[in-house]
């Protein structure tokens, strides 16, 4: 393929992917495939000479788009949103065309300047401490991780480099062996299960903090849990602090966390991976108080911010605490600037060493939105679970089980687990809408997010008549059942 017909074929694709997103709600949200489906459409090795671009343009509807689950369909309502616009796919082809791989600021200065820069245009827009912006001379700064998973890991590994070396300054006769094996890290029993697998691969102890009524962790939760721990000789070191909780969107009490965490010296991450971007709208902002107390803080923009997979953003307080856990310097990756004071070198921020130019989407997106088109579609999103929760509680047969702040609700028929487990897979086999469920406490909940960024209200009502109209139909099924019995 040359320029020639590169500027035909992209063309081509361009327009394909404009009329699948403009009609995307016309497709079946979940595809109809079973495991396995693929490999018998395709042959069984690669081609030994050439295939048109047309056989293989072809092959996109007839193989791939099959075994497709629609994320961005306006009937898509589960698990959390996945970021898409135009602009953001505009800046992905961008970077595939440059196809620099910025591990250092001299393997591409644009790539690592314009990823500082914008980690600070986004710290700003959500109004965090200026001790965590790199400014021009600032200790802190921002980085662009692949996931929330990744952001929660590097914490937790610089966490755990930072406190061995302290305990074993004051402790010379520890060997760093003594002093992992008596490390513990903490987060909530209702925290994300990408915490308890970054201390799997970190090789410490986790233990889980009971979360209140409200599936909150309070300050004398954490505190009661350190003290015990300290009192068998363990040593605390790491707490992972949730806003906006996968399973509810439930948010751990930072302003009673921050202190104890201050006062024990341990580190305090904050996961905000979805419910981050709703803190550049003021009205949110306060669920982020207590920022002031963490060490890290992450929200990924591919969540809500209408930036394309993958972009995950990470701030620290103080980067020499990252960057002095994962600081390796062979000849083949030194350049002449790397001392200059001004220069960032991202491979010390993360666990690959090549990265992508991510930084392009998050550019490109917040120029063309602004600040105001960003907050509008937050406010939409909103606006819309709060119209759902208002469906949901006219139906006496159903009840809402956590209170709704942003876009998620979670909700269940009045009943058992069975219950709601059948209502489920009836919503799921129809595939006209998708959810996905959680446990709270011992109930079997349905949640239902508000994901697509074309989603309006009338797919909110269409969700719950066809909701509605599936637990009338299970329920006289079950009723009937159990007058035979």
């Amino acid at each position: 393929m040359d320029a020639a017909e590169f500027r035909r074929r992209g063309k081509q694709m361009v327009d394909y992917i404009a009329d699948y997103l403009e009609k995307i709600e016309k497709r079946q949200v979940l595809p109809d495939v079973e495991p396995g489906y693929l490999r018998p459409l395709i042959p069984d090795c690669a081609p030994q000479d050439p295939e048109s671009f047309e056989d293989v343009f072809k092959d996109i509807e007839r193989v791939i788009m099959p075994g497709v689950t629609h994320w961005h369909s306006p009937y898509f309502f589960a698990y959390f949103p996945a970021a898409s616009s135009f602009p953001a796919i505009l800046a992905d082809m961008l970077s595939g065309g440059i196809g620099c791989v910025g591990f250092s600021w001299i393997a591409s200065p644009a790539c690592t300047e314009l990823e500082t820069v914008m980690m600070d245009w986004l710290g700003k827009m959500i109004n965090l401490p200026e001790e965590f912006l790199a400014g021009t001379n600032g200790q802190g700064g921002g980085v662009i991780q692949g996931s929330a998973s990744e952001a929660t890991l590097m914490s937790l590994l610089a966490a755990r480099t930072k406190t061995i070396r302290q305990v074993r300054l004051e402790k010379p006769e520890l060997t760093e062996a003594d002093v992992m094996g008596r490390l513990v890290a903490y987060a909530s029993d209702q925290a994300h299960s990408s915490v308890e697998r970054a201390a799997l691969i970190g090789g410490v102890k986790i233990k889980n903090v009971s979360s209140d009524d409200a599936f909150s962790v309070c300050g004398s939760a954490l505190k009661k849990v350190l003290d015990e721990d300290k009192a068998a000789g363990l040593i605390p070191f790491y707490f992972c602090a949730t806003l906006g909780t996968t399973t509810c969107c439930s948010f751990d009490k930072l302003l009673e966390l921050g202190p104890v965490c201050n006062k024990e010296k341990i580190w305090m991450h904050i996961d905000a991976a979805y419910a981050g971007s709703a803190f550049i709208c003021p009205e949110f902002r306060h669920l982020l108080n207590g920022v002031e107390f963490a060490d890290s803080f992450n929200f990924n923009p591919h969540k809500w911010l209408l930036v394309n997979f993958d972009c995950s953003a990470m701030w620290v307080k103080k980067r020499s605490d990252l960057t002095g856990a994962f600081k390796l310097e062979p000849l083949y990756l030194q350049h002449d600037h790397q001392e200059s004071g001004l220069v960032t070198d991202y491979r010390h921020w993360q666990v690959p060493l090549g990265r992508r130019f991510r930084s392009l989407k998050l550019w490109f997106v917040l120029r063309l939105y602004g600040v105001a088109g960003l907050q509008a579609h937050i406010r939409k999103h909103v606006r819309l679970s709060h119209q759902f929760e208002h469906l949901v509680l006219q139906d006496e047969r159903f009840e809402i089980c956590a209170e709704v702040v942003l876009g998620l609700v979670c909700f269940r028929l009045k009943g058992s687990n069975e219950l709601n487990e059948a209502l489920l897979k009836s919503i799921n086999e129809a595939k006209k809408i998708h959810l996905v469920p959680c446990h709270l406490r011992e109930k079997f909940v349905l949640r239902f997010a508000v994901c697509s960024r074309t989603v309006e209200s009338t797919h909110i009502k269409f969700a719950w008549q066809h909701i509605s109209q599936l637990a009338t139909d299970l329920l006289n099924t079950w009723e009937q059942n159990y007058h035979q019995q």
